[in-house]
């Protein structure tokens, strides 16, 4: 597999499968992938590519290290489609893939606390926790500050608040995902989310 144009500000090509390709569902791209067919990997990478591109980024927090951990799980997720057992949704695996090779880079190279991300990276940074309102993004001066605060927590709880509070999946999505058991994600969740309100506590407090 030829490397892919992984961010989304990049020109979307068009997938370069027939036009059925685009009626398949994930788990029949993944099949006829491990198959042979020579472009429905491309068109499942493209059909998800916004998200896992997301999740790269905001568990990364550094845009050169998203992009390389991205590749590593999409090259990997090529050559593993064939140990897809579909016992979970096509999304969950690839998701569990892109979080692995995130985390896997972070703890070889020691990334935790990273360089700031460029204003724009992330507008749509929403992270909002339903049992903790004071951590909500309000404006935008706020979104950056969570940005930044979101590098400084641990990479394991940096990675169940990602999934579950940015990217909206339940908390069982999430223990896939992770690969870890559902009450491990909401712990992850609960002490992320309680070292964000530290973090964020000096805003809060400016009128």
């Amino acid at each position: 597999m030829a490397g892919p144009g992984l961010e989304p500000q990049d020109s979307v090509p068009t997938p370069g499968g027939s036009p059925d390709h685009d009626e398949l569902s994930d788990a029949e791209l993944l099949r006829i992938h491990v198959a042979g067919d020579a472009t429905a990997f491309q068109t499942l990478f493209l059909r998800h590519r916004d998200r896992l591109w997301a999740v790269a980024l905001r568990t990364m927090h550094d845009r050169e290290e998203a992009s390389d951990a991205l590749q590593d799980a999409m090259v990997s997720a090529f050559r593993r489609a064939g140990s897809f057992r579909g016992d979970s949704a096509v999304t969950s695996w690839l998701h569990r893939i892109v979080v692995n090779a995130c985390l896997d880079r972070i703890r070889r190279n020691r990334v935790r606390r990273a360089q700031p991300l460029e204003p724009g990276d992330d507008r749509d940074l929403n992270l909002v926790a339903s049992d903790d309102p004071t951590i909500g993004v309000e404006s935008a001066e706020l979104a950056d500050a969570v940005q930044q605060a979101l590098g400084r927590i641990n990479a394991d709880q940096r990675a169940a608040l990602v999934l579950v509070d940015m990217e909206g999946m339940s908390v069982e999505e999430a223990s896939v995902a992770l690969g870890v058991p559902k009450g491990t994600v909401k712990s992850r969740c609960a002490r992320g989310r309680a070292r964000l309100a530290v973090l964020l506590e000096p805003l809060r407090n400016v009128s």
